[in-house]
């Protein structure tokens, strides 16, 4: 138990204790002046009965408020899931159009790079078919350069083979 209400329990417990120790005093008749007349009764009963009525109004009273605050807790409980839900749907939503998006970019990433992947391919194709022109021109230009110079050595070989 919390410490009020033992504080609170201790409190009943010696106004219980202190009516039993006076009781004859609380059940002796005394005259009671009501403001337009006067009535003889026992001051400690109609003491003690307030404070019972008062003790139990606010032990009422305390259950409302508790009742109340219960109430409003749960409502507040089932709002924070609804909100909770709303989020987690909002943010899945989210992740969706994310992952959408991303597809979208690496489909784009994948043309473009198909795209650049053939213009490379038949750049280097290109580039090929030159280097094998060129080759081939340079091979045909040594062998007619060769073709040339033995022409020019063998007349000169063939008349120093000559016998003179």
């Amino acid at each position: 138990m919390r410490i009020r209400t033992l504080l609170l329990l201790l409190v009943l417990a010696m106004v219980a204790a202190f009516s039993a120790l006076n009781w004859t005093v609380f059940v002796t008749p005394t005259v009671l002046s009501l403001g337009v007349t006067t009535v003889q009764a026992p001051l400690g009963l109609i003491m003690l009965g307030l404070l019972m009525f008062l003790t139990a109004f606010f032990l009422v009273f305390v259950v409302y408020l508790q009742s109340t605050v219960m109430i409003d807790t749960r409502r507040h409980t089932k709002e924070l899931q609804a909100n909770r839900t709303l989020a987690d749907q909002a943010e899945a939503s989210r992740f969706t159009e994310l992952r959408a998006f991303l597809d979208v970019g690496l489909k784009q990433q994948a043309t473009l790079a198909a795209e650049h992947r053939a213009v490379v391919l038949a750049r280097l194709d290109a580039l090929e078919r030159e280097l094998r022109l060129t080759v081939e021109q340079s091979g045909n230009s040594l062998s007619a350069y060769i073709g040339e110079l033995e022409d020019r050595l063998a007349p000169a070989s063939a008349k120093s083979e000559t016998p003179r």
